[in-house]
């Protein structure tokens, strides 16, 4: 006895089988992207010349600091006389110091000495990006904030990616505080907010996980997140907020705030001398 399959049914499940396959092939593909493309997605650099010559409002000295590994980092420093104290600044993960700088003058006009860096890669700072290094950068310029200045009159300001550089380095030393500007509790938790379908912890190599140092830090800690934020969900900022142990915390939610403006807030500028000014 056999058994005729009607041609139908076999046409059906050819097509199954193709749309199973063509699927299969996509998510490898995405997959295959996420891994080795993530840090097109992490990392926007613009790249400037080693002649370029930034054009600042206010005067500064423009620093290289050399790592172990042989990599070139670049940086400004506004030297501010009798100043209201020192900001390190860890900027986000776009473009470079012609802009962060003036952005960073902010704090200038203000009476604040400044130190701004570029990561590997961007403006004029060389050297292969990895986290591990990201992360021992830091140590380098807070040892060139300590040989300039008291530590207790330093505090650590993160911007955006940032902010995970600005959380690693005060958990290892003892600022006067640390301000936080759209953190995030982690890359893999923004990535798999974004791209529930993929198995982002074995394909993530570039975790950031702010959360695992948070609560080391030993000073006071402020963050100021945008409700509106369509780049790092403000939930992220609140999730890091409330990992925190410490009591000496501060969360300053900004209604309608982006990701780019909350300069333009009175929520932040009304706000922002007095969380400076803390001890």
């Amino acid at each position: 006895m056999s058994f005729i399959i009607p041609k139908e049914k076999m046409r059906s499940k050819k097509k199954l089988f193709i749309l199973i396959f063509v699927l299969f092939n996509i998510y490898g593909l995405l997959c295959g992207a996420m891994y080795f493309f993530q840090e097109n997605l992490i990392f926007l650099p613009t790249v400037l010349t080693k002649e370029h010559v930034y054009k600042m409002n206010f005067p500064f000295e423009e620093i290289n600091l050399k790592s172990n590994d042989g990599a070139v980092l670049n940086g400004l420093h506004f030297k501010v006389e009798n100043n209201k104290g020192t900001i390190l600044y860890f900027h986000g993960n776009a473009g470079n110091l012609q802009c962060w700088g003036e952005l960073t003058e902010f704090f200038v006009e203000k009476g604040y000495s400044v130190i701004v860096m570029d990561y590997r890669g961007y403006g004029k700072s060389t050297g292969k990006k990895s986290m591990e290094a990201l992360y021992n950068d830091t140590e380098l310029w807070y040892n060139y904030a300590k040989e300039n200045y008291p530590e207790n009159t330093l505090t650590v300001y993160g911007r955006s990616l940032g902010t995970t550089f600005a959380t690693y380095i005060a958990s290892k030393h003892q600022p006067k505080n640390l301000i936080l500007e759209s953190p995030f509790y982690s890359v893999e938790e923004v990535a798999k907010s974004r791209f529930p379908f993929l198995p982002i912890k074995m394909l993530l190599h570039y975790k950031f996980p702010t959360y695992q140092y948070i609560n080391d830090v030993p000073c006071p800690i402020t963050i100021y997140h945008g409700t509106d934020d369509k780049v790092i969900d403000f939930q992220q900022g609140k999730n890091l907020f409330e990992s925190i142990k410490s009591t000496s915390k501060q969360l300053i939610q900004i209604p309608k705030g982006g990701h780019n403006d909350l300069v333009t807030f009175s929520e932040f500028t009304d706000t922002v001398d007095g969380v400076l000014e803390k001890n």
